[in-house]
């Protein structure tokens, strides 16, 4: 994580917020993914913004209970693509994007460019 946040710089990391897995194993491999990126940002000294599942389907969608493939389906609408991705890497594209959007729509409220 901490090769890929030299490489491409970041000026702020988004994660998605722990939701109850259905499978404690599931869960716990999801906990140490979300703490091994949180550590390498805070080592890096870069912000971290969460938002939960519902919020990122929210602002990509417009309902919190979309569903996945909808998700993906918004993801290749607003980038132009139809590159195949995994649901994983859609997930976190929606993510990047949520976080994107919150910040514009911040910056708007604050009468910031």
């Amino acid at each position: 994580i901490h090769a890929v946040l030299e490489s491409h710089a970041p000026e702020q990391v988004a994660v998605e917020q722990v939701f109850i897995a259905a499978n404690p194993s599931s869960a716990l491999k999801l906990g140490h993914a979300r703490g091994a990126a949180i550590t390498a940002a805070v080592i890096a000294e870069l912000p971290v913004f969460e938002y939960t599942p519902r919020a990122v389907k929210l602002a990509l969608v417009g309902t919190g209970a979309a569903e996945k493939e909808q998700v993906l389906h918004m993801i290749r609408l607003l980038l132009g693509t139809r590159k195949r991705m995994s649901l994983d890497e859609s997930d976190a594209l929606a993510v990047a994007l949520c976080h994107a959007h919150t910040n514009i729509n911040a910056k708007k409220l604050r009468g910031l460019p």
